[in-house]
Parts: structure tokens; sequence; C-alpha cells
């Protein structure tokens, strides 16, 4: 797609910034701030696209390229940032917005940083409703950086229509941490900072893991402080949009798990607060039981507590 880059008022920025900030803080429904939002113009959906990976691995340089590459082509970006909590504010602690600075000035694009909040998964917990808020102000493409942790973030897939994951040669154990199951959510693998040693290496490695999933996922090299590689990362990304194939069905499977998953958690928790699990555990305590003997009772009676559950 080529032309004048669209733009978006400023004043739809400053209401989408109030209203992701009422949500993020509890201060208001999805409904109410929604409403407080004009519709978009056309009937387009936006297209979403969730970049995730481990820290260093240079996510947000890559977005700022694809932030650069979608704004030549005529489109208006939202960017959804998560990043680690300040463990006495909660807010967020590096803020993409300062990286990505040289966008500041174009009404095109809005880059709005949000915490993680101590959320798993590399989300924030009000990310969903924050997507949600940038396509109904009528952003064309909104791309999602996940928070790294340390481990690569499979939440992404819930939210994304195309989800490219990045990492870096000469990363630690990065290439092992995707083998715990990125390749079951990935659309696009992309090497970043393909001029160290080690690069192609690191490629030839997620092609035999794609290989071995049996999905059909390309592997990019990029290099992103320069913009290397970043046109084969769009036409990879306007190849998936294009496709009649989407990401639904992985979204819902993902979503339906971690919904029993967390209820799940809940029940079990309340299981080991209920007087029987602190009965066991306090057995524990004065060495009535030994820690086996404990797990496998609690085990027992949380499971049927789980499965028993209205």
């Amino acid at each position: 797609m080529s032309g004048t880059p669209r733009t978006i008022p400023v004043r739809v920025h400053r209401d989408l910034a109030r209203a992701i900030t009422a949500i993020e803080n509890g201060y208001a429904s999805f409904d109410d701030t929604v409403a407080t939002l004009p519709a978009r113009e056309n009937g387009k959906p936006s297209f979403v696209v969730g970049v995730t990976g481990p820290p260093g691995a240079g996510k947000s340089t890559l977005v700022d390229r694809l932030i650069e590459k979608f704004r030549v082509g005529g489109e208006t970006v939202a960017v959804i940032a998560v990043d680690p909590s300040s463990p006495f504010t909660h807010g967020a602690v590096l803020g993409d917005r300062v990286r990505m600075q040289r966008h500041s000035g174009d009404t095109g694009v809005f880059i709005r940083s949000m915490a993680s909040r101590e959320s798993g998964g590399g989300l924030a917990p009000t990310t969903h409703d924050a997507i949600a808020l940038a396509a109904h102000a009528g952003f064309d493409v909104i791309i999602v950086e996940t928070v790294g942790v340390g481990q690569v973030e499979l939440e992404v897939v819930a939210v994304a229509d195309v989800v490219a994951v990045v990492t870096v040669p000469a990363l630690g154990d990065s290439v092992q941490t995707i083998k715990a199951g990125l390749t079951e959510i990935a659309d696009l693998f992309v090497v970043n900072m393909a001029d160290r040693p080690g690069a192609s290496r690191t490629a030839v490695d997620l092609k035999h893991m794609v290989r071995d999933s049996g999905r059909d996922i390309a592997v990019l090299q990029t290099i992103a402080t320069e913009g290397t590689g970043i046109d084969d990362v769009m036409v990879a990304l306007t190849a998936a949009r294009a496709s009649e194939s989407t990401n639904a069905e992985r979204a819902v499977r993902f979503e339906v798990v971690r919904n029993i998953r967390d209820a799940a958690v809940r029940r079990a928790l309340g299981v080991l607060e209920a007087p029987r699990g602190r009965a066991v555990l306090e057995r524990l305590r004065a060495g009535e039981l030994t820690r086996l003997e404990a797990r496998e009772e609690l085990l027992v009676y949380a499971l049927a507590e789980v499965i028993n559950a209205d």
C-alpha cells in the first residue's frame, strides 16, 4: 500500500490516551471509555502485529523501523508497548515513547507504554482493551510489543493477527526457550543483529525447529539499527495480512485454555486456604507429614474440588 500518510486528529490521540489510562487504573469500564472515542470512518479492521522475544533482542528498534515502513505506505500506526513495572509505583519503567521519539510529532502514530504490573505472559492486564480502543479510534495498524522478562511470552497470540518472534545470535538459551512452545504461535521469526557471529547458525536452528513443527513459518535476518532486512519483514507481514487464514483459531484455543487454567488455579488456591487444606499444612509444619505426603494429600483434595466445581 502506498500514498500520502494518513493522520489521526490530535484530539483523538488525547482522548485515546485518557481512555487507556482510565481502563489501566480501573477508573472506568471499557464501554464507558470507548464511548468517548469517535467510531472509525471505514469498516476495515485494524491489522494487529505482535512482536515478542527475549530481552535484548532489539524488539523496540524493529518496531521503530516497522512504524516507518507502514507510514511510508500511508497507514496510521498505534503501538502498545508493554514494559516492566516499577516495584514502587507499578508504572512502566522503560518508556518506549522515549525510544521512538522520532515519531512523536507524527499525528499518524500513537505510542503508549503500559506497565506489565506483574502480569505473566508478556502483556499488561488491560492490553486487550487498549488494542480494542486503538482499533475503535481508527488506527490501521496496531503493533503490540511484549515485555522482555527473560522468557518469550505466549499471550500475545490471543490479541495479534500475526506474531513476529525476535531473537539474536549469542543470546544464551533464547533458541532453547523457543523450543518450549513458541513455534506453536509464531508466524514469523526474525534473527536480529544479523551482523553478529552465529546469526546464520541461529537462523538454521530456527528453520529446523520450524520444519519439525510442521508449520510454514518464515525465518528472516535483520539489522534493525541499520534498516537492513526490514523490507523482507514487511513482505512477510503483507503476505500474512492478505492471507485468508487467520490467527483466530489459535487465539481462541489459547484463550479457552488460559481461562480454564486460571479458574483452576483460583480454585486450587482456595482449597489451600480452606480448613481442610490448612489442616494438612499444619500437620506438615508439625512434622506429622513429609512434603511428599502433604503434596499428595493436597493434590487429591484439590483435584477433586476443581473437577467437581460448579
